[in-house]
C-alpha cells in the first residue's frame, strides 16, 4: 500500500518548531492536514511557556492574507506562536530592493554645501562634494573628483563599503556606524590623491591607496539609477 505524501511536516528544535510546507499541493490541501495535525491533543494545551513556530513555504509564495490565516491557525486556542514566515520566493518589491542594492548609479554633478544626496546601492560621482556637501549611500561611493565634504557609505548597515575619490579631503568619513572626524584628526589641509576609505576589523575608518579595491572589492558597473527621495 503506497503512504500517503505528507503535504505538512513539523519538526522539533531547541528554539521550537518548525513547520514544513508542502510547496506542490494545492493551498487548500495545506489547511486541510494542518488543521487535521493541530487536532491532535499534543497542541490543545494552551498552558505552559509559549513555543516559537517557524513556517518554512519553500518554494510557495504567500499573500499576506494567507500568512494571516495561517497563523491564526496555527496559534489559535494553543500555546504556539508564529515567530516568522521562511520562503525561498521573493516578492517583486524583495526583487527590487536587492536589485537597486546591488547597482551602480552614475552620476554627473557638484554636490554643493548644505546639499544631502542620498543613493540605493553603491554611487560613481563625477564630480565634486563640497565642504558642507553630503553625499550617502547604501554600497559604496566612488568619486572621480574631490571630496571635500561628507561621505557616508554602507549607510544601513554594510560593512563592507568603501569610499573612494580621485581627492581625498573630506571633513568626515562614515561607513556602516565607523566614523573619522578629519578635522580632530588634524589632516583637513592634506589632499590625498587616489585615496580610499574603508573599516578595519575593529571597525575603525582607515585611508590606503585606491589600487587595493582592484583586488579586494571588484564592482559591475551598471548605468542604472535609483536615487532616493
Amino acid at each position: 500500500m503506497t503512504q500517503k505524501k505528507q503535504h505538512v511536516t513539523i519538526k522539533g528544535t531547541k528554539e521550537g518548531l518548525i513547520f514544513q510546507l508542502d510547496d506542490h499541493c494545492s493551498y487548500e490541501s495545506l489547511l486541510t492536514e494542518l488543521r487535521e495535525k493541530l487536532s491532535s491533543k499534543h497542541y490543545q494545551d494552551s498552558e505552559g511557556r509559549d513555543t516559537l513556530v517557524k513556517v518554512n513555504a519553500g518554494y510557495r509564495y504567500l499573500n499576506s492574507a494567507e500568512k494571516e490565516e495561517l497563523s491564526q491557525l496555527i496559534t489559535e486556542g494553543r500555546n504556539l506562536i508564529v515567530e516568522e514566515f521562511e520562503s525561498e520566493v521573493l516578492s517583486t518589491e524583495e526583487a527590487e530592493l536587492l536589485r537597486q542594492q546591488a547597482q551602480v548609479v552614475t552620476l554627473t554633478r557638484i554636490i554643493r554645501s548644505g546639499q544631502v544626496l542620498k543613493i540605493r546601492g553603491d554611487v560613481l560621482l563625477i564630480g565634486d562634494v563640497n565642504p558642507g556637501g553630503t553625499i550617502m549611500a547604501t554600497g559604496s561611493i566612488y568619486i572621480v573628483g574631490a571630496l571635500r565634504g561628507i561621505a557616508h557609505a554602507g549607510f544601513q548597515g554594510d560593512e563592507s563599503a568603501v569610499i573612494a575619490a580621485s581627492v581625498m579631503a573630506p571633513s568626515q568619513l562614515r561607513i556602516a556606524g565607523g566614523i573619522r572626524q578629519f578635522e580632530a584628526d588634524g589632516d583637513e589641509k592634506e589632499e590625498e590623491i587616489m585615496t580610499s576609505a574603508f573599516l578595519d576589523e575593529h571597525a575603525r575608518v582607515q585611508l590606503g591607496r585606491v589600487q587595493q579595491l582592484l583586488h579586494t572589492h571588484p564592482v559591475d558597473i551598471q548605468n542604472e539609477k535609483q536615487v532616493i527621495d
